[in-house]
């Protein structure tokens, strides 16, 4: 079961959300909040697996909001997924580089915010990953060289590292790689700590600060 919170200042739009949640078998809605004045006193009591959390609203924005929760609880915290109107939205990236696993539009049909939810609750698959990488091109630097912490992965780590940040499932680069599922998962968590990154997200933005893709 994949505990949901749900962070929005728009009533209507968020009991929208909850009510699609609860229709499914696997999440549960354990809190709602209008604001994230109150967010890190949420978690600690609803403890949810992902926040569901607008990143434009008043008070405390969603950044702002995403870099409390994950410097308070770093890799304890769990996963945010951010809410957005435009896919290129400078707010956007900023809450992803503070820290949260993704974003979705909010006009985005329901079926992909399921399956954008299970993903990150899963942490093996990159959510809007064509977008994060547009964003992160445009705001992040490029060029730097991989420091000691590349040399110390393997050249399969190097391989499946590259086709995780261009986007790939783990399934396509089981595919690829005449691997099983778990074999890449396994190599993707390896890759992950060797690096000192949180998850796919924060991989995609490594490969290209590096120039790797």
């Amino acid at each position: 079961m994949i505990r949901v919170a749900l962070v929005d200042d728009q009533p209507l739009f968020r009991g929208g959300i909850a009510m699609i949640l609860r229709s499914q078998p696997d999440v549960d809605v354990v809190a709602e909040e209008s604001s994230a004045m109150n967010l890190t006193a949420m978690i600690d009591d609803a403890k949810p697996d992902v926040v569901l959390m607008d990143v434009r609203m008043p008070g405390i924005d969603g950044i702002t909001a995403t870099e409390q929760v994950t410097a308070r609880l770093g890799d304890d915290a769990p996963k945010i997924l951010v809410l957005t109107t435009f896919d290129v939205d400078e707010a956007a990236a900023s809450a992803i580089e503070a820290g949260a696993s993704g974003f979705v539009l909010k006009d985005a049909q329901p079926d992909f915010l399921l399956a954008a939810i299970r993903a990150v609750a899963d942490g093996s698959q990159v959510v809007a990953a064509s977008a994060t990488r547009r964003l992160f091109e445009r705001h992040r630097p490029r060029g730097c060289t991989p420091g000691p912490d590349y040399e110390r992965l393997t050249p399969r780590e190097r391989e499946i590292l590259v086709q995780a940040a261009r986007g790939l499932s783990n399934a396509e680069i089981a595919d690829a790689e005449v691997l099983s599922e778990a074999t890449v998962k396994t190599h993707v968590s390896r890759i992950l700590t060797k690096l000192g990154l949180r998850d796919r997200v924060q991989l995609v933005v490594y490969a290209y600060e590096h120039d790797l893709v």
